[in-house]
Formats: C-alpha cells, sequence, structure tokens
C-alpha cells in the first residue's frame, strides 16, 4: 500500500476533494433502499460527531442495535444545553461531568419515551479511542464516558484506546497529517487502521480490507427529502458496496459522522473517501452513510449542546430524526412488485411547514410509501390515500411521488412528481460575520455569544471571526439555515 509523505497527502487530498466536490455538486440523486439487515446497524464519529454517535446510540438503541464507535466524545447530554458546559467539563474537563446524573437523566427520558428503552444498550458493543496528544477533547472526558456507558453496556463489550499520540484528529494509517497535527483536515497518519479496528470491534472477524480500487460506488444524495433546514447540507454521501447496490446481498450498515470543521463545504470529500471506512466495507457488504452538516452549522459541529434544537439530544432532535429517516430509508429493501403508479397526486392545503398529499387507490396495494426529493417520508406504509408532510421550509418548493406496496413491503411503481411550494415569504439568506449581524439588527449579542432575532437560535461567539447564514422567513424573524 503506498504511503505519501504529508504535505504531499495534503496537497493531494484538498485537490482532489475540490475537483471531486465540484465535479459531484449538482449530481445528487435519490438515496437508494437496498436489504439491510436490521440488526447490523450501527454508528461512530469524531469529536461533535462523537457526541452526536452517542446521541444516536443511546436515543435510537433500538436501530442502533449492533453499537457504537466514538472518538473524541464525552457522555450522552453532557452538555445539558449549555454551550457553557460543552466547551469546559465537555471539552477541557475543567469541572467534573456529573455522569451519575447524567446516567438518572438517561433512565428518566427513556421511561417517559423521549428515547428508547436502555435495555437496548446492553447487547450492543462500543469501541471508544482518544488519543493522548488531543488538546480538544480531553482523555478524560472520554473516560468519564466509559464511565457512563458502564451504566448500561457489560464490560465485556467496551474497547477503549488510549494509549496512541494522537491529537485532536480522526486516525488512519495511510492518509493526513503527521499524528501530532491538529487541524484541516483533522485526519492524522498515526500508522494505526481506527476505522478497522472499531468496525471490527462492533461486529466482530472481517474479512481483509480492499487495499485497491473498490467496487462499489458513491452515493450524492439530497439530503432534503428528509430534513427541512436545521443546519444540514443539501446533499450526504454514502458508500455502497456492489453486492448490496444489486440486491445480491442482506448488508449491514454503519453511520459514519465527521467532526467539526470537517464537512464537505469546508475539507471536500476527504472524510467521506479517506478514513478507512470504505475499504473494510467493500469486502465485508456494509453500506457506510456520511450525513453532512451544512454552511450554517456552528463551525460545521453536528447539535450535541442545542445551536439548533432544545430536544437536541432526544429522538425529536431534527438532526437526531433526519439521521434516523436516512437510516429507515436505506433499510427499506430493494424487492419491487407488479403494483401501478397511483394516480392524480397531488399537493394542496399548504402551508409555511406543510403540504397535504392526495393519489388514487391502486388495486392490490396493501399500503402506500411517500417520498419528498427522494427521501421516505413514512417508516410504516400508509393505509390511506393522503399523508400531510411537515417539517418544510416556508416559501420554498418540493417534489414528491408515491408508490404502493404490498402485504410483503414490495413497492410498485412511482407516481408522476407533484411539484408545490409552500407559503410564507421566499426566504432570504445573509451570510457575514455574526458582529456584523447585530449591527444590520438581524440578531443581537447576549453574554459575549449572538442569537437570532425572531428564532432566538445560537450563532455562536460575538466576534468578526464567526460566519453565520441567516434566513428571513418573516418580518423580524431570522433562522440560522440556508436558502435552497
Amino acid at each position: 500500500m503506498q504511503k505519501f509523505t504529508a504535505p504531499l497527502r495534503r496537497a493531494a487530498g484538498v485537490l482532489v476533494s475540490a475537483w471531486l466536490l465540484a465535479g459531484a455538486a449538482a449530481a445528487a440523486v435519490p438515496l437508494p433502499e437496498l436489504n439491510i439487515d436490521p440488526a447490523q446497524v450501527s454508528v461512530s464519529g469524531v469529536s461533535s460527531g462523537g457526541y452526536m454517535a452517542v446521541q444516536l446510540h443511546v436515543a435510537y438503541s433500538a436501530t442502533f442495535k449492533k453499537g457504537a464507535g466514538v472518538v473524541a466524545g464525552g457522555p450522552y447530554y453532557c452538555a445539558e444545553g449549555s454551550v457553557v458546559y460543552a466547551t469546559g467539563r465537555c471539552m477541557a474537563h475543567d469541572t467534573s461531568i456529573p455522569v451519575s446524573s447524567l446516567v438518572a437523566t438517561t433512565n428518566s427520558w427513556a421511561a417517559s419515551g423521549a428515547i428508547d428503552p436502555v435495555t437496548n444498550l446492553g447487547a450492543s458493543r462500543l469501541y471508544l479511542f482518544s488519543g493522548t496528544l488531543d488538546s480538544v477533547v480531553k482523555t478524560a472526558v472520554m473516560d468519564d464516558l466509559r464511565s457512563y456507558y458502564g451504566a448500561f453496556v457489560p464490560v465485556a463489550n467496551i474497547a477503549y484506546k488510549k494509549d496512541l499520540a494522537a491529537e485532536h484528529s480522526f486516525v488512519t494509517d495511510d492518509y493526513g497529517s503527521a499524528c501530532s497535527v491538529k487541524g484541516d483536515p483533522y485526519i492524522d497518519d498515526c500508522n494505526f487502521d481506527l476505522a478497522g479496528a472499531l468496525l471490527q470491534q462492533l461486529y466482530g472477524q472481517l474479512n481483509p480490507r480492499n487495499v485497491g480500487t473498490l467496487g462499489g460506488s458513491f452515493v450524492e444524495f439530497d439530503q432534503r427529502g428528509f430534513v427541512g433546514g436545521h443546519a444540514m447540507a443539501q446533499t450526504g454521501w454514502a458508500y455502497v458496496p456492489a453486492a448490496c447496490a444489486s440486491g445480491s446481498a442482506t448488508c449491514r450498515l454503519h453511520v459514519a459522522l465527521h467532526g467539526c470543521k470537517q464537512n464537505t463545504a469546508q475539507i471536500g470529500q476527504q472524510y467521506v473517501r479517506n478514513t478507512g471506512y470504505n475499504r473494510w466495507a467493500d469486502t465485508n457488504n456494509i453500506v457506510v452513510l456520511y450525513p453532512q452538516t451544512g454552511v450554517t452549522a456552528t463551525n460545521g459541529c453536528w447539535d450535541w449542546w442545542g445551536y439548533d434544537s432544545p430536544d437536541y439530544a432526544k429522538k425529536a432532535g431534527p438532526q437526531m430524526a433526519a439521521i434516523q429517516a436516512m437510516v429507515k430509508h436505506l433499510s427499506g429493501g430493494t424487492a419491487t412488485a407488479a403494483l401501478a403508479a397511483p394516480g392524480g397526486l397531488t399537493a394542496s392545503a399548504a402551508t409555511a411547514s406543510t403540504m397535504k398529499l392526495s393519489w388514487s387507490a391502486v388495486p392490490g396495494a396493501a399500503g402506500y410509501v411517500v417520498y419528498r426529493n427522494g427521501g421516505r417520508r413514512n417508516a410504516t406504509p400508509l393505509t390511506g390515500t393522503s399523508y400531510t408532510d411537515g417539517d418544510l421550509v416556508a416559501g420554498s418548493s418540493y417534489g414528491w411521488t408515491v408508490r404502493a406496496v404490498n402485504a410483503a413491503g414490495a413497492r410498485g411503481a412511482a407516481s408522476a412528481t407533484a411539484t408545490a411550494s409552500t407559503t410564507g415569504m421566499t426566504p432570504v439568506c445573509t451570510t457575514t460575520d455574526n458582529y456584523s449581524h447585530t449591527m444590520a439588527a438581524r440578531a443581537y449579542a447576549l453574554y459575549g455569544f449572538t442569537y437570532a432575532y425572531g428564532s432566538n437560535q445560537g450563532m455562536g461567539l460575538w466576534n468578526i471571526y464567526i460566519e453565520t447564514t441567516l434566513k428571513k422567513t418573516a418580518a423580524g424573524y431570522y433562522e440560522v439555515g440556508t436558502c435552497y
């Protein structure tokens, strides 16, 4: 396997990723529906993606049954909705993390139904990683994550590596900066195959990775079918092995979450293509899903302290629900049925955030599945011939299709596309630094942080260095978001 010097690797990676990103920007397609074993779904992430991986694993434990890999993350709900806690105890460990209290919160939310039952966690497996040189998320934070999980997961199911001299990064054995470097793209070559160690802890012994040309395909898909705004990018990525794409194999699914400053808007496709997951996926029939935050996400981070929603750590959290919807869509199966396409699909009764869809019944259909911009909207087939879609952006256009399904869940032909727009003003977006936003009365400053007028969404520190896109959706009302 050829290895390159760090400067050449970085230069080549940025140039190739930029070229690939530019060439693929207009190539977004619907996310495929594949044969996924529901017992073989797992998640991992680094930094903010590590915290998000914990959130998904705990809140949706009935989905992520196989377990989670966490690189430079911390205990579930560590920030408790506070950016001060997030940047203090949950990163620098400047004060102690109340692990027992967070365990109690987890149990309480599970009892109320805000997250899945914690009993699901007992059968899952964990891989935890902390570099000894990590100056962003201290090893003590990861130690507390280990203690937190100890309340739910048997010790025999937890692997924890914290003896490698690595900075704050995702570690590989052949790509990235030097192991002691903290900086773009936050992928470091430490002569350690972290992706392989992580996946083998979650899934057990795997076939050797593919060190040559990959046999599968990269799919850039439209994320707007799963979420309306909420600091998510227009498109995400997936790697699909050939046998999974053809439907000849029942496959596993792993969700890999980038960290802050690692989305495709900031480092191109380096995280998607160069972290090592795909080489193991290719020889082991593992589909890898790479959801993406957008340009309006604070520093490109996932929401693990409440910058987008106070429900960020629960099943109701918008980013959480979006990724869960992607997983359910991918797991929809490839079986088809000889069912006609639903006719007469119409979109009506538009509001600023909802749209009613109606269509004609199909003979022999047991139910119907609705798709928005290619993303499946209902996990369970509908028995009726109407559906109200929500989580839409005001003044925006969308396209819907419907498929009939038989009793076994096999899908028939797709309907014609119905296109319609929500009501309200067409969003107007302004991107500038947080200080300038306050001077233009789009936002206000409080205790050194910036908040959007109207929505009161957090925008990060009040200074000239942090840029945010604010979307105006009504007079005096601004929210963090992107105009599509």
